[in-house]
This record gives structure tokens, C-alpha cells and sequence, in this order.
């Protein structure tokens, strides 16, 4: 028997949204969007139904229709959004993706599971009236969060990140020039790479709102990776249940 997007199998629907580009002056595309197939694989892999939440959309549909939010990384934040202006360093993002996003917080349930990596934790913690530091490398005058590197961040045990990792030092490759400054109302920072950058955050009066600052996604295999997937599909899972009046199947 055919499934309704997964409703009948208990598969939880997770919207990704995406880094866009409008150009209006291409008459052929008028823009594009652009994200990478590791964040669909994940998701699937771990059990959830991902699609794409481009620019242009009904957000309030979206809204009723998603069971789970994964915000990946992208391009730099506008500073204005945390009234300072912008670095020299930074490479702006189209202007679309804070519009979607912003617009589609508002409207998301606060019992939704959202997960944010790189750029979205960045987002949750700026939509939450923090602001960024800008630049790291003024502070550290090197750029090894840049670059790839596999790091080691120290974790809070009793966080959800911990208690999804399962572990208080997590390893992960890390691509960003900026990181969390001032922590937004109700954000708690839940781990940090040695030199004091800010690494990972959670919301504190929502069920659960977890966000990194590395690519968990680079390290598919990788055992913090696996835990913290495997409890965001199921806190998609429990959600999109409740939401339709039914017991949670077992993954």
C-alpha cells in the first residue's frame, strides 16, 4: 500500500532549506539554490523523508506539512541583523535565505525538533537576537576553524548534544570563519573548541533546538554523528506522531 509521504510508515518529513541566489537579471533562471546531496543522504539514512524548502514557498503550509527543520551551512549572515556592520571577510548571502528562514521560524511549532549546522547555528543564535563574532582569526590570528581541520570540541555532559553523542569530547571538521558571540534569549552553549570558540548551542525553553557549529555531516560515520542523527529523526519521529494522534513506531 502507498504511503502518504510517510505517514503510514511513521517516517518523520524533515525540511531542509538551502543557500539561494536571485539574480533577476538572468532572464533564463532568475536564480538558483544550492545544497549539498551529503545533507539529503543523512537524513535518509537515519530514517527521515528529506525535501526542499526553496524560496518562494508557503511557508505556512510548510509549516503544518514538516515534522523536523535541518538549517545547513551556507554564506555569512548580514551583520545588520545584529546591528554591527558587516567584516571585511565576510561573503554576504542572498538576502532570500534570512527571509525564508526568519518567516519560517515564526511559524514552525516550538515542540518541532530543529538541527542547525555551520551557518544555522549561526541563524538560531542571530534569530534569537544574539550576534556573531565575525571573524575568528582577528581574535586567534589563525584560521584552522577553516579549514577543514578535524577538531576536538568539549562538550556539556548534561546537554542534549551530550546526551546524543554520548560522549563529553567530540571530533568533527569544522568550515567557518565566524562563530556565536553574545548567545541569543534562551540560548545555552553546549560545547566549545579549546581556544574558546563557541561550538555547539541549544535553545533552553524549547523541547529540542540543537545546533553545531561543525559539519556532522562530513563524518556520517562518526559515533557523536550517528547519536545526534539518530535523536533528531527520533525527536522528528515522536513530533510527527503526536502531531497525527498516534504512538511513535519504533525506528
Amino acid at each position: 500500500m502507498a504511503t502518504d509521504l510517510g505517514i503510514d510508515g511513521g517516517k518523520p518529513i524533515i525540511g531542509i532549506t538551502t543557500e539561494s541566489t536571485r539574480d533577476e537579471d538572468d532572464p533564463r533562471t532568475r536564480g538558483k539554490i544550492h545544497l549539498n546531496w551529503n545533507y539529503f543522504a543523512i537524513v535518509k539514512r537515519f530514517g527521515g523523508v528529506p525535501i526542499i524548502i526553496p524560496p518562494e514557498t508557503d511557508l505556512d503550509v510548510v509549516a503544518d506539512l514538516i515534522d523536523g527543520w535541518l538549517i545547513p551551512g551556507g554564506l555569512d549572515l548580514d551583520a545588520k541583523h545584529f546591528f554591527e556592520a558587516n567584516h571585511p571577510a565576510v561573503k554576504l548571502q542572498d538576502p532570500s535565505r534570512w527571509e525564508l528562514e526568519s518567516a519560517l521560524y515564526a511559524r514552525i511549532p516550538e515542540a518541532m525538533p530543529v538541527l542547525g549546522i555551520c551557518y544555522g547555528c549561526q541563524f538560531l543564535n542571530v534569530v534569537r537576537r544574539g550576534s556573531l563574532e565575525q571573524h575568528i582569526p582577528d581574535r586567534t590570528g589563525h584560521d584552522d576553524h577553516g579549514r577543514g581541520s578535524l577538531q576536538t570540541y568539549h562538550v556539556i555532559q548534561d546537554s542534549r548534544l551530550g546526551q546524543a553523542a554520548g560522549a563529553q569530547a567530540i571530533s568533527g571538521k569544522s568550515y567557518h570563519h565566524q562563530a556565536i558571540a553574545k548567545p541569543g534569549k534562551g540560548v545555552k552553549v553546549t560545547a566549545r573548541h579549546e581556544d574558546g570558540t563557541i561550538e555547539a548551542i541549544e535553545a533552553t525553553d524549547r523541547p529540542w533546538e540543537v545546533a553545531v557549529q561543525w559539519h556532522p555531516e562530513r563524518t556520517p560515520d562518526d559515533p557523536a554523528t550517528i547519536g545526534l542523527f539518530t535523536e533528531f529523526i527520533r525527536q522528528a519521529r515522536q513530533f510527527r506522531a503526536q502531531k497525527h494522534g498516534k504512538s511513535a513506531p519504533n525506528p
